[in-house]
């Protein structure tokens, strides 16, 4: 239990540092940042759950005024902005991207590529498109062709989680806890 909570607290501290990365602004509300790539991070190396609980808590000190968003934002109000989606579908992609990992068997950079793409890119953009449509009054379609500028940079951060997570797995297999396995070779659900 102790070893779950410090992961989770590390994993929400990655993410806010993710955001001392400058963000872009591109005029639609919601701006390029580097913390999409801590989502992925949280479940190709943590898995659903811990993934998902990590980025809960990073959220938490988020809504609370912690200014810990790029370009240093925080606090409710962020909840009510275009970037609402994404904000909202952080937690979700975190989890859809553990819960692929965690199936996905053979190559870890591979899986790993495959589950932040399905996670960190699908699942995020499902609720960031809507977000932006609902909040900055556009229509859904306009809004999609809009995210159209975070696909190449998503990618990017799709590839660099794998790379990471496959480090992690070289350097530490145990640390890799969307792979982790019981007594009996069977992979511990997160």
């Amino acid at each position: 239990m102790e070893r779950n909570l410090t992961h989770i607290a590390l994993f929400a501290a990655l993410i806010a540092v993710l955001g001392l990365v400058p963000k872009i602004d591109l005029g639609i509300g919601v701006p390029i940042t580097a913390q999409s790539l801590g989502i992925m991070l949280c479940g190709t190396v943590l898995g659903a759950k811990r993934g998902a609980l990590a980025v809960l808590l990073f959220l938490a000190l988020v809504a609370m005024g912690v200014p810990l968003l790029s370009g240093g934002r925080g606090g409710i109000g962020l909840f009510a902005s275009p970037s609402v989606g994404f904000l909202v579908g952080f937690p979700v992609a975190a989890f859809v991207t553990g819960w692929v990992m965690e199936r996905l068997r053979g190559d870890v950079a591979l899986a790993a590529f495959n589950a932040s793409a399905i996670g960190g890119i699908i699942v995020l953009y499902a609720f960031g498109i809507p977000g932006i449509a609902f909040m900055a009054g556009k229509p859904l379609a306009e809004a999609a062709v809009g995210s159209l500028a975070f696909l190449p940079g998503d990618l990017v951060k799709a590839v660099l989680a794998a790379l990471v997570t496959q480090m992690v797995a070289r350097a530490r297999p145990g640390s890799l806890l969307s792979r982790a396995q019981d007594a009996a070779g069977n992979v511990e659900a997160s």
